[in-house]
């Protein structure tokens, strides 16, 4: 099992990173603001960031530290990262299922599941938790709705009918899901999925959670021998982590829609955090950046029961996990790849 590190996050612009024996330095100026030793390191993640020397990359190659370029915005960028580990059988077998449209529809199902079950969870939540506070019909309505669309799951025999199915839902799910903020609402609403650029603070907070997501899961599957572009739900294309995209579907609502609505409605983001330029594009704030930072990290260091494994798992472990089974299924050691489910069915 993989050991639980730390993600070195940089958001200050002026940041230098270079290296001191085995030790990362982070400068500003003749200021060095932080050392920590390469050892402590699982990932770096920079923001808009001032540079990094030579040395520096070789060192995190080295010791199979990856590093994440992204805008200040939280859009992914570039990585480094060293040279590839795992099976190349595995890698052959990943990309003859990803021409094979049988397993390729059957994968995509799986992770869809996933992901709409998980959806459906977090509507679940709102309505045990505030029914009196929302508009519970609009949300029960939604939920039941993904609830059918699962079922129809089912009977999609190509991957094109699996994303027509998730689509509908997705947009289902958006439509409603602004319903369970409880508090600042004149600041923080959502009125369906924006992005490229977000136009409102809920859709900035959550394309910058799914911008982490996205590199956590690249590195997963990187981890454990897979090729990242190759997909199954996504379709290829050229400089996109398809299947990076595919393991984050089912992700996203556990790992980044409830850490969002926990922020706004205890009120650790607030409108201050966020900037609105004259084109309506919505950016995070580099304090604002900063807390959902410290939070995201807060979550993946606690302990989850596994619903496949039965094993207590730190959070930030799940895109491993879920990498290391999807593997197994390419390989044929699983009959069906189970997808990671925030509760019980």
């Amino acid at each position: 099992m993989k050991r639980l590190l730390n993600t070195l996050y940089v958001t200050n612009p002026d940041a230098y990173l270079a290296r001191e024996g085995e030790t990362v330095l982070v400068r500003v100026g003749d200021d060095v603001l932080l050392r920590i030793p390469i050892l402590n390191i699982e990932a770096i993640v920079c923001f808009g960031y001032l540079g990094m020397s030579p040395a520096l990359m070789r060192l995190c190659v080295e010791n199979d530290v990856g590093v994440s370029f992204m805008s200040t915005s939280g859009r992914f960028m570039a990585r480094i990262t060293g040279p590839v580990k795992g099976n190349v059988l595995l890698r052959r077998a990943q990309f003859e299922a990803s021409i094979d449209d049988t397993i390729s529809t059957e994968l995509a199902r799986d992770i869809v599941l996933g992901k709409l079950l998980n959806a459906r969870a977090v509507l679940q939540r709102g309505l045990r938790d505030h029914e009196d506070k929302i508009d519970s019909n609009a949300v029960r309505s939604a939920s039941d709705g993904i609830a059918r669309t699962c079922r129809y799951l089912d009977r999609c025999e190509t991957t094109e009918n699996v994303r027509g199915a998730e689509g509908e839902a997705a947009e289902r799910y958006f439509s409603v899901l602004g319903n369970l903020i409880l508090i600042q609402k004149e600041d923080f609403y959502l009125q369906g999925r924006n992005r490229r650029p977000p136009l409102d603070r809920f859709n900035a907070l959550l394309s910058f959670l799914y911008a982490l997501v996205y590199a956590n899961t690249t590195a997963a599957l990187e981890t454990v021998g897979l090729d990242p572009a190759v997909g199954f739900l996504h379709r290829f294309r050229s400089g996109r982590n398809s299947l990076a995209l595919d393991l984050m579907e089912e992700l996203r609502p556990y790992l980044a829609d409830r850490l969002a609505l926990t922020l706004i409605n205890r009120q650790q983001m607030q409108a201050k955090d966020f900037l609105v330029k004259e084109t309506g594009a919505v950016l995070l704030t580099d304090d604002g950046r900063k807390k959902v930072l410290e939070a995201y990290q807060q979550r993946k260091r606690e302990q989850v029961t596994h619903p496949f494994l039965g094993e207590k798992v730190e959070v930030g472990l799940i895109p491993h996990v879920q990498a290391m089974l999807l593997a197994r299924r390419l390989r044929g050691d699983l009959d069906a790849y189970p997808p990671f489910l925030s509760q019980k069915l």
